[in-house]
């Protein structure tokens, strides 16, 4: 019997039952940061830094990253001020 399904949540591995979202797994890895996912003062992103949903599906070896809001805005900007 497994005891979950292996994701990795801002690189750390949690093991989370079938079923959960990508919430759940923050929730798992760590309560505060989930409740400021779930207030908008944190986003979620995939490993190639797209933003997810929060009620995205898990899924084995799934990366969610918990990244601030601005981080997850910010666009390739021209810094040439001149």
């Amino acid at each position: 019997m497994t005891s979950g399904i292996p994701v990795f949540v801002n690189g750390t591995r949690i093991e989370i039952a079938p079923g959960a979202t990508a919430l759940d797994a923050v929730s798992r890895w760590d309560p505060v940061a989930a409740r400021l996912v779930e207030s908008g003062g944190r986003t979620l992103t995939d490993s190639r830094g797209l933003r997810l949903d929060a009620a995205t599906p898990v899924y084995p070896g799934a990366i969610f990253r918990v990244v601030g809001t601005r981080e997850a805005d910010a666009a390739p900007a021209d810094t040439d001020e001149s």
